[in-house]
């Protein structure tokens, strides 16, 4: 049975024109950053949830306190929140990375279908687009 790291580097990613072709040191490196980027993040996450049902579990925050402190410590808690949905989101799209380099369907811009370039990928192995769609898509 060939493993998904034994599958990763045999696979041939596109690239554009004028960028030389993916190695399979560079294919290996990729899925080493996103398998890495996913522990990281799951730990994160796994940490910031049990941190927030501490501070859920410590009762009603408004009792006797100064309507400041309240305010300041329901803001903290909205952040927090915030940044592990982030956190979650980014997780997801890493995860998705993997499973498209793992089965043959990385580096293909999910809006257009034309390679995201080896470049773009390397700086930031979780893109779903080319440049030219993500800006289209930020621009809306």
């Amino acid at each position: 049975m060939v493993t998904s790291a034994k599958k990763a580097a045999t696979v041939v990613l596109p690239v554009l024109q004028g960028e030389d072709p993916w190695t399979k040191a560079e294919i290996a490196a990729v899925r080493a950053d996103l398998v890495a980027d996913i522990d990281r993040m799951t730990k994160t996450i796994a940490a910031a949830e049990e941190d927030l049902a501490d501070r859920m579990n410590d009762g009603p925050d408004g009792a006797g306190k100064d309507p400041a402190d309240v305010g300041a410590s329901n803001f903290e808690l909205d952040q927090e929140m915030s940044l592990n949905a982030n956190t979650r989101h980014m997780l997801h799209q890493t995860e998705l990375a993997l499973k498209l380099l793992d089965e043959g369907g990385y580096g293909y811009c999910e809006a257009c279908g034309q390679p995201i370039g080896k470049l773009r990928l390397q700086a930031f192995p979780r893109a779903t687009m080319c440049v030219a769609c993500k800006q289209r898509a930020e621009r809306r």
